[in-house]
């Protein structure tokens, strides 16, 4: 009962007690929580932390890939470029960046890996056992690229027992998904998991003719999935030590959605792009680890290795229409060619004695990126890499004395980058009285970043020559960036009851600096223009978790968030020979921001097979900028945070109802609400997304003695169109979020 009341603490624990009835066997006060690295009752946790779990994930058209939690998430919200390259943004903090180079803000976790760049955010889920969310700097056990939280994917272990499922759904836009997963003993003191998931849909976003004077481009324009991830896992368990193996492979093999020109006067969820620029793509991801854990004395040492990596072959129609503003000649397409491989060691000693738990731990990491970004006019001819028309920013680049008087049509850049991170940490739960616990925790972190590269233009007549904007010297260079950073966090928690806490904490974090790894104008970028800086967080919160009765529970936090040198993507016009412009757009520094607000959740259980859960986010972020940056300061200075609504809601429903001794109805209904926020810092209006409200449901109809269900689904009930991530190029173009989509659903348990 104790662990019930506990669990129900944090209204996030409605996903794992309330979605089935299985769930409600789960043992809560025995959840790994991973701010704290150990077993720890969630509701003990001196921070705000989400669990999404159960069906809540299980769900076949729930959860497809990373972005899809932020619509469980009061106070989270993604930006999503590129197709597949996520960037989570947690109470307003995070960079809003499509470069792959670094990740976000919030570091993401797979199984307790690292995963280094936003590319890997993206790939297919699927066999999760829960998602863990933490709020705020992580600057103790997560170290770098933590500034705004920390999301935890894990990925269900080997079972003792023999069991598994098989699912298969069909909706709109003709989505295939299926998944299954099977796990069981395989020896004695070995046990085996195998799952895996397959997802193919045709384009959400119609591709249309806006202007008949040129060519309509193919309907997979508006995006094509064709994915499947392969999971197995082996756990051998030779009390009291255990070894658990890990390998998964990702493939994405769909056509990667283009961007809606702002220009273009379109009805909801169309775009209208040219067929030189749609691409298939090829992506495949990648990984090992190994995890091990075993007593050293009266202590617990674990060891976690792992190697992560991707290759990856896309690209769009860059300008986002047919032909922008009836000139053939800016038409613009773009390519990805991207290699990546990362190792990581962690190493962790951790035990209790008689004040409490403490941690000390020590991590080392090496990544190797290779990057080729080509942008080009038309037909690009793939061994002489020449366009059939030019390509409007190519002269701008070509300096004051071009190497060719021929037309430049292709510009491509290149980019090598690794990274060497080593870190040492620790962290200890302290029991100052029977009610009173201190939470001290901090970490070094030593970071190498060397970055090499070059920028070259390619005219019709077979002339390469580096990019020379402004005469400044040819667009080759390399350059060194040496970081050491200490963070941490400290936070009193007191239970005044069996069933209310109060804590107040302290915590920074960092996310770290690096090269942009685009476009490289000229002998400048690897010295400054190329270069942005770590931003750091830090934040105070105080917090109440309660269970006033038994069937309501309660959740809390005013928070305050101190943002220095806050990582932005800065728009700068560029101006074209012959007169008009185009914009660039690369990474760099704010001056400061602050963020600050309320968060709330409750969980309510009306009566048995009712449960009712609700979140809200209230939250104020702004900008203060006093140094010029792209050539206006006051541009950006009282703006508020990209991704930031200041209103952030969300709603769930579940209801499950025995009808007679074979049949059980289970209803569930979902909702988030978020209000308009600005898609960049610069806070113009055509660049603000509006307010919007997705809802989703499902009905299924289940054997409860034969572990079948069916049933029917639907997503975004409303059919709201909105953007997920906004790039200036020629005018301003953005991606666009699904439309609504429905179908049938089957599972089997076993």
């Amino acid at each position: 009962m104790y662990a019930q009341r506990l669990c129900a603490i944090t209204a996030s624990c409605f996903y794992i007690l309330a979605l089935s009835p299985a769930a409600a066997e789960e043992t809560p006060d025995q959840i790994v929580v991973t701010a704290t690295k150990y077993e720890s009752a969630l509701a003990e946790v001196p921070r705000s932390v989400d669990i999404l779990a159960g069906a809540t994930i299980d769900a076949v058209n729930a959860m497809a890939s990373g972005e899809d939690i932020v619509g469980r998430l009061a106070g989270v919200q993604a930006a999503v470029a590129n197709g597949n390259q996520i960037a989570f943004q947690i109470r307003g903090i995070g960079a809003v960046d499509h470069q792959a180079l670094t990740p976000g803000a919030a570091a993401v976790y797979l199984d307790g890996v690292f995963l280094a760049t936003n590319v890997q955010t993206g790939p297919l889920l699927y066999d999760l056992e829960r998602v863990e969310v933490l709020k705020g700097p992580q600057g103790s056990l997560y170290g770098r690229n933590a500034s705004s939280g920390a999301i935890h994917f894990l990925s269900a272990r080997p079972s003792e027992e023999a069991s598994g499922y098989l699912g298969w759904s069909y909706g709109r836009f003709d989505r295939v998904d299926a998944s299954g997963a099977l796990s069981g003993p395989i020896a004695q003191n070995l046990n085996g998991r195998i799952a895996g998931r397959y997802l193919a849909q045709d384009p959400v976003i119609n591709n249309v003719t806006a202007d008949p004077s040129f060519p309509t481009g193919p309907k997979e324009a508006g995006g094509k999935r064709d994915e499947f991830g392969l999971r197995g896992a082996l756990e051998w368990d030779g009390a009291p030590a255990t070894i658990l193996l890990r390998v998964h492979y990702e493939e994405d093999n769909g056509v990667n959605p283009a961007p809606l020109n702002s220009a273009l006067s379109l009805e909801d969820h169309q775009i209208s792009v040219g067929p030189d620029g749609v691409q298939d793509t090829d992506n495949e991801f990648y990984g090992v680890s190994v995890e091990a854990e075993g007593p050293l004395g009266d202590w617990t040492l674990f060891s976690l290795t792992a190697i992560e990596g991707y290759n990856q072959q896309y690209g769009f129609d860059f300008d986002g229409s047919q032909a922008p503003f009836g000139v053939a000649s800016l038409n613009a397409n773009l390519s990805y060619d991207r290699d990546f491989l990362q190792w990581s060691e962690e190493l962790r000693l951790s035990g209790d004695w008689s004040l409490g738990h403490s941690l000390i731990g020590a991590m080392a990491a090496g990544e190797d990126f290779e990057q080729r970004y080509t942008i080009w006019c038309g037909e690009l001819d793939p061994q002489t890499l020449l366009g059939t028309c030019r390509y409007v920013g190519a002269p701008g680049r070509v300096g004051p004395t071009p190497a060719s008087p021929g037309v430049a049509t292709t510009l491509v850049t290149d980019i090598e980058q690794t990274r060497v991170t080593a870190a040492i940490f620790t962290y200890h739960d302290l029991a100052l009285t029977e009610r009173l616990t201190l939470s001290l925790g901090g970490r070094f972190t030593h970071e190498t970043i060397k970055g090499e590269g070059s920028g070259r233009h390619i005219f019709d007549d077979g002339v390469i020559a580096f990019n020379n904007r402004d005469g400044a010297g040819p667009a080759i260079g390399a350059n060194r960036i040496k970081e050491n950073r200490f963070t941490g966090d400290v936070a009193l928690r007191y239970r005044f009851s069996d069933w209310a806490m109060v804590y107040a904490s302290f915590s920074s974090g960092y996310k770290s600096g690096g090269f942009n790894g685009e476009v490289q104008n000229n002998a400048t970028h690897f010295q400054d223009e190329g270069l942005f800086s770590a931003e750091t967080v830090n934040a105070f919160e105080l917090g109440y978790k309660g269970t006033p009765t038994d069937n309501v529970s309660f959740e809390g936090a005013f928070f305050y968030q101190d943002y220095n040198a806050p990582q932005a993507r800065i728009f700068v016009n560029f101006p074209l020979p012959g007169g008009g412009s185009i914009v660039s757009n690369s990474l760099a520094n704010l001056d400061e921001a602050r963020a600050y607000g309320f968060e709330g959740k409750a969980r309510w259980t009306v009566f048995e097979g009712l449960t009712i859960d609700a979140a809200v986010t209230a939250l104020e972020t702004k900008i203060d900028q006093t140094t010029d940056i792209g050539g206006n300061a006051g541009q950006f200075d009282g703006n508020p945070l990209p991704f930031a609504s200041e209103v952030s809601s969300t709603f769930a429903a579940h209801y499950y109802r025995p009808l007679n001794d074979v049949l059980a109805l289970d209803w569930r209904f979902a909702g988030k609400y978020q209000s308009a926020f600005f898609l960049d810092a610069e806070g113009l209006a055509e660049r603000r997304q509006g307010g919007y409200t997705l809802l989703d449901a499902e009905a299924m109809i289940v054997l409860p003695q034969s572990g079948f269900r069916a049933g029917v689904w639907a997503n975004n009930l409303l059919n709201e169109q909105y953007a997920v991530s906004g790039f200036g190029f020629i005018g301003y173009n953005v991606f666009l979020g699904p439309p609504r989509q429905y179908g049938v659903r089957l599972r089997k348990d076993f």
